[in-house]
């Protein structure tokens, strides 16, 4: 049932500590992983690392991968418990309304700014997490107000009408210029897609065609071609659809159930989405693709961020471990100010360390590590900038 008025609810530590771990490895992306298992081409260790720390092309998931996904599968559990907090302090539903739809148009002018810093016009493009979030958070609030029956409903037709978009949508003719929207037949050899799955080509498919029209349609110097990663404004949709299976998380942690039956919960559904995601992708019905959010992803990743949501709540919330959380509170409880830290002042704290340190401070271990050593000195910096905000209660909000 949706949140009824009540007295605070407590703040569930497991989730801030599960947001700033998503924001860790966000912001751990200065420490170039990749850049290492390039240098140590031998070292299995760094291969893997260095891949779980990248993006895969079309098809699979990484770790890095599952940074989105787990961003807005967390907006959707902690909505339940804003909406509470919100009524026990007496929010008319008119308030609550004009707070969530001003935080939504607030995400998305924010996505866009971040995107256009450094540019010469304004980047009207809306394929980054904040803006994805905030094109759906509307809707997700809305949801909120509904029964968990209603809410699973909504879940479904969101996979279900994505999926059919696609299908319905032509499949490119055999002469399509792949080259003119940055797909190469290189690409196309190692990771193209064929058959009933061509449907969900990189830079060919309905999401594609949709911002081919939208984006033109605002003013940009030159015409809108591609996302060169093959990313697309769209998958807000399945990215709701993430927030939803979120928003039913948290209403379950919300309820009254004992922690096992709320535990034991979390991990059958993880299991079901992950095999259903899987399933999907395997029998052709639909590939796993994060960057276009297919409905086999939603499932895929979704599954995982209930595993994820899982591990943190046994130990957490269950078993009482929560000293160890508090670099992770740190960055989670302030995930907007990190978001932001990470996009802007990142230049502005290497350009300091190396002014002040030296250009070669970080060669300690050699140059195969060079990157390493920079990029953790400038982690470093930015978590002891969350630490002082933290300390003193400073804690942006949207």
């Amino acid at each position: 049932m949706p949140p009824e008025a009540s007295p605070v609810p407590q703040r569930l530590t497991s989730l801030d500590a599960y947001r700033g771990f998503v924001m860790l490895l966000m912001m751990a992306e200065v420490l170039r992983f990749k850049s290492v298992a390039q240098a140590v081409s031998d070292s299995a260790f760094w291969s893997f690392v260095g891949w779980h720390q990248s993006h895969v092309e079309w098809i699979g998931c990484s770790l890095h991968d599952l940074i989105q996904p787990s961003f807005s599968f967390i907006v959707g559990v902690a909505l339940p418990f804003s909406i509470a907090t919100r009524m026990a302090r007496d929010q008319s539903r008119a308030q609550l309304s004009l707070h969530a739809f001003g935080r939504a148009f607030i995400l998305i002018a924010l996505g866009v700014f971040l995107r256009s810093v450094g540019k010469s016009e304004t980047t009207f493009t809306f394929e980054d997490t904040l803006s994805q979030i905030g094109l759906g958070y509307g809707f997700l609030f809305l949801l909120g107000f509904r029964p968990v029956r209603d809410q699973w409903i909504a879940f479904a037709l969101l996979l279900a009408g994505y999926w059919a978009a696609f299908v319905v949508h032509p499949l490119p003719p055999p002469d399509f210029d792949y080259a003119r929207v940055n797909v190469s037949a290189d690409w196309l050899q190692k990771y193209g897609l064929t058959g009933f799955a061509a449907h969900w080509q990189k830079n060919s498919n309905f999401a594609w065609a949709f911002d081919h029209w939208f984006l033109n349609l605002l003013p940009r110097e030159k015409p809108w071609v591609c996302n060169l990663g093959g990313y697309a404004t769209l998958s807000f949709i399945p990215t709701l659809a993430t927030m939803t299976l979120g928003l039913i998380a948290g209403e379950t942690l919300r309820s009254e159930r004992a922690p096992a039956q709320k535990l034991r919960w979390l991990i059958v559904a993880a299991v079901i989405a992950l095999a259903s995601g899987w399933l999907l992708g395997a029998f052709g019905v639909c590939p796993v693709v994060k960057r276009i959010w297919t409905p086999s992803w939603v499932l895929f990743s979704g599954g995982w961020c209930l595993l994820l949501l899982a591990a943190f709540y046994f130990t957490v919330e269950m078993r009482g471990w929560k000293a160890w959380t508090f670099p992770l509170l740190v960055i989670g409880s302030n995930s907007i100010a990190a978001y932001c830290m990470d996009h802007l002042w990142l230049s502005f704290i290497r350009s300091t360390l190396t002014t002040h340190l030296g250009k070669n401070a970080f060669l300690f271990f050699g140059k195969a590590y060079e990157s390493l050593l920079f990029g953790g000195a400038t982690l470093l910096v930015l978590w002891l900038i969350l630490v002082w905000m933290y300390r003193r209660k400073i804690f942006l909000r949207i």
